[in-house]
């Protein structure tokens, strides 16, 4: 018969940290697989060799900061300028550029939906008792407040709709749009706001 009763702290957080390790090595070996198909890398070196010939014809650095830039020259500053318009209106680099940051979207999102559907979706499924390999390791399983044993369907929506979309590809694309400087201290402030969520369900929720 088994002992139901309500998951420790300790252990759940310890479940999870063990889940998040091996989410992450397992989007890691997706992103690799799907960089190499997709040719992500490819666009990547076309687009820093584009940058780097401009870069060595102006004799500047498209890599230095804001406060580097203050320090030039008025004849620096406007050979910096005449790089960045060379650069912006190269065709061939506008079309590697696009593909890097769509690639960078799809296969970021694919690489994690593919590694939440192996950990959280299809190892608790062949448990047959809605564990992960971190709750398995630690004793505890994923059951409805009800205590009835987790379903298919349920499962599926929690990895997909909870885990996928709402705690994870929501902060994701909020850190890369602002990476590429278009998100900003809004995309900071979502990010906080998921963060401090995330710590009240943990400790306020059976």
């Amino acid at each position: 018969m088994l002992d139901l009763q309500k998951a420790s702290m300790l252990k759940r957080i310890s479940a999870f940290i063990l889940d998040v390790i091996l989410l992450a090595v397992a989007i890691t070996g997706f992103a690799f697989f799907l960089s190499a198909v997709t040719g992500f890398d490819s666009y990547n070196e076309k687009y820093n060799e584009i940058e780097a010939s401009y870069a060595k014809q102006y004799g500047v650095d498209f890599g230095m900061t804001y406060e580097e830039y203050e320090a030039f020259t008025e004849e620096q500053k406007k050979n910096y300028e005449l790089a960045s318009e060379a650069l912006s209106k190269n065709a061939e680099a506008n079309h590697a550029y696009g593909m890097i940051i769509n690639l960078t979207l799809v296969i970021t999102s694919i690489s994690i939906l593919l590694g939440y559907l192996l950990l959280e979706f299809v190892v608790p499924l062949i448990f047959k008792n809605g564990q992960t390999l971190g709750k398995k390791i630690f004793g505890i399983a994923l059951m409805r407040n009800d205590g009835v044993k987790i379903n298919t369907v349920m499962l599926f929506v929690r990895t997909v709709l909870g885990k996928y979309t709402i705690e994870t590809m929501v902060p994701v694309l909020v850190i890369i749009m602002t990476f590429f400087g278009s998100a900003g201290i809004i995309g900071l402030a979502v990010l906080l706001l998921i963060v401090i969520l995330e710590i009240v369900m943990l400790c306020t929720t059976k």
